[in-house]
């Protein structure tokens, strides 16, 4: 309090508003005689510009351009030459390029029965993992946000830990705990006097198992998200409900549902994207085994592109797979958004 009297007093002398009056003309005078550069503006912004063209705008667009080729190897030849004074700059062919046209697409489409697997794996895995996972996400985001939940923190600490861990690291664990033979899954089921269980040796078991391992890792994702958007909620529409006596399940239904509206819109669009990008789990788990039960989109993807050297084919399985994703994203924010907009 002394402090902001001494302050409060300096401030309000004669000497020290002078003295703030003189500095500011000052600055006004240096600003008014600091040139103008035309287009600075713009030389602020580029790096931001030059990074997405780089690293994101000119890959994407010569995916698209690479999958109505098929790659024979790399190039030596001079795309573009440019020859400005003393100095020359020449840009090199990325690669040997035979043109077939939409033949990739004709045949991921009509005659990849792998490809079609793939679609199958990861389409299951979206339409149980991604309800299961917002569903239980919302689920833990009420409860937590419940009044009468004590140690809020710590629970919620221990069920968002598990998006800190390592897709690697994680996926690990999980081949551990889900082996057929010494995995403690079975260990327990055995115990308990059950049967063990082919997790990893089945079709279904497998697909199961990275059902199981992807709803782990990213419930306490979207259950963070949920709850930030249930504690947005006004109290005083629930305090309206609870008037006009509205029940829980009525004041759930009408009051928080269409209130989380966008917040759910959200998750479910960042769930869908991430599922048809799932990779690390089937890689590390499965292996995309057992006969391909579980290998996903992206997995053969990576197959092609890096296992096979098929980078035009890759490049247009590539294309579907962003295609699929964005028709569906489109479906979701046109029925899951507000129909008002």
């Amino acid at each position: 309090m002394v402090l902001a009297a001494i302050q409060s007093r300096v401030r309000s002398s004669t000497a020290y508003r002078q003295l703030s009056d003189q500095v500011r003309y000052t600055r006004q005078g240096i600003s008014d005689n600091v040139p103008t550069i035309p287009g600075l503006p713009y030389a602020y912004i580029s790096p931001f510009f030059i990074l997405f063209g780089v690293f994101l705008l000119f890959p994407t667009l010569y995916t698209l351009y690479l999958s109505f080729f098929n790659y024979v190897g790399v190039s030596n030849d001079i795309l573009l030459q440019i020859q400005a004074g003393p100095l020359t700059v020449s840009i090199p062919a990325i690669a040997n390029l035979e043109f077939v046209g939409l033949s990739h697409y004709e045949r991921l489409i009509f005659r990849d029965s792998l490809f079609h697997t793939s679609l199958f794996n990861t389409s299951f895995i979206f339409l149980v993992q991604v309800p299961l996972m917002v569903g239980l996400g919302l689920a833990t985001a009420l409860v937590l946000d419940s009044k009468f939940i004590r140690a809020k923190g710590l629970f919620r600490t221990l069920i968002a830990l598990p998006v800190a861990t390592g897709l690697v690291a994680y996926s690990t664990i999980f081949l551990l705990l889900f082996n057929d033979q010494v995995g403690l899954i079975n260990y327990a089921l055995v115990q308990l006097g059950l049967s063990p269980v082919a997790w990893l040796g089945s079709a279904w078991g497998a697909r199961i198992t990275l059902v199981i391992a992807v709803t782990w890792r990213w419930l306490g994702y979207n259950m963070i998200i949920l709850l930030a958007g249930l504690q947005t909620v006004p109290q005083q529409l629930y305090e309206a409900a609870e008037i006009d006596g509205a029940s829980r399940w009525q004041k759930f239904r009408y009051v928080t549902l269409p209130q989380l509206r966008p917040v759910l819109l959200f998750v479910v669009v960042s769930s869908t994207i991430g599922t048809f990008q799932i990779f690390s789990e089937p890689y590390v788990i499965t292996g995309g085994g057992p006969s391909n039960a579980t290998i996903t989109i992206v997995q053969y993807i990576y197959n092609q592109a890096f296992l096979q050297l098929n980078l035009g084919y890759a490049s247009a399985v590539s294309v579907i797979l962003v295609l699929i994703v964005s028709a569906m994203s489109i479906v979701q924010i046109h029925y899951g958004g507000d129909q008002d907009a």
